[in-house]
């Protein structure tokens, strides 16, 4: 009887997660963007027009010209070729910090949950002391240990971003770990390693992926917010944050392209991506109840 009530938990998981992949015309639209977004940071560098560094004073802030079809920057640099090799920068930061986060996170919110007790009591008060510190302080903190770059923003986000995603997961998973099915399979000898990784995992899986989705659009404004204030990714090399940073000169003298199409192109991402993170975690947790 037992025996079969986990592997039914975990079936009934399965459906939900194949119901909440429904999506609406916005859900559409917005996986379109992302997927657009993706290819872009693939296959940007390979199939951009023309090399991104490459400049030409003469044709600074020229509007789009000829086969250069989004003009050029303050250095007269191509546009479109430094937005499209950005775009690997951009994602590849972002996703970093939302791989680490959501890994971590999953990890102490379900050891905390299963063991509880002084396990739990101590990583609180690590994370309620987390808490207190902005990603953007820790970001500055980062830059002055190991240098500015994407890595020491990514790893001070990343630490920043770790008490957030605990404390959805560890409330989820808190929830898994006080049901029968639990406590059924703990009487039969399964090791605790075996029920976290086999069925307390899987079936908050959704709302993993959820804060995952979610934490990669706060990631990617929060990179770009860190290399704006040249504690990130370093000028010349392309990226969306430092193109909004170098097209400052050109924003004030009425040649707005660079830094407007930069924002454009990460407000369409995170747009696209916060929207499916939430539509996903609704469900999840609609799913729960």
């Amino acid at each position: 009887m037992t025996i079969v009530q986990a592997p039914a938990q975990v079936a009934g998981s399965a459906t939900t997660g194949r119901r909440q992949m429904r999506l609406g015309p916005l859900g559409w639209i917005s996986l379109a963007v992302v997927i657009l977004a993706v290819l872009l940071a693939l296959l940007g560098p390979v199939l951009r027009p023309f090399d991104p560094d490459l400049a030409n004073l003469s044709f600074a802030n020229v509007g789009p010209y000829g086969s250069h079809l989004l003009g050029f920057d303050g250095q007269g640099r191509d546009l479109l070729s430094r937005l499209m090799t950005g775009a690997r920068t951009t994602m590849l930061g972002a996703g970093f910090v939302a791989l680490v986060s959501v890994v971590t996170g999953s990890v102490v919110a379900v050891t905390t949950a299963w063991f509880g007790g002084a396990v739990d009591a101590v990583a609180s008060a690590v994370l309620d002391v987390l808490f207190a510190f902005p990603g953007i302080l820790l970001a500055v903190v980062a830059a002055a240990i190991l240098g500015p770059g994407l890595l020491s923003a990514g790893l001070a986000l990343s630490i920043a971003y770790i008490p957030y995603v605990t404390r959805v997961l560890r409330s989820a998973a808190l929830k898994q770990r006080a049901m029968a099915y639990i406590a059924a399979l703990e009487v039969q000898g399964f090791s605790a390693w075996r029920l976290c990784l086999r069925h307390l995992l899987p079936n908050i899986s959704s709302l993993i992926v959820a804060q995952g989705t979610i934490l990669f659009g706060f990631a990617m404004v929060d990179l770009a917010a860190i290399s704006f204030l040249g504690l990130g990714v370093q000028s010349p090399q392309a990226d969306w944050g430092v193109m909004i940073s170098d097209g400052k000169a050109g924003l004030l003298q009425g040649f707005p392209l660079e830094s407007l199409s930069a924002t454009l192109c990460i407000i369409a991402v995170v747009s696209a991506v916060t929207f499916l993170g939430e539509s996903q975690e609704a469900r999840a947790r609609q799913a729960r109840r």
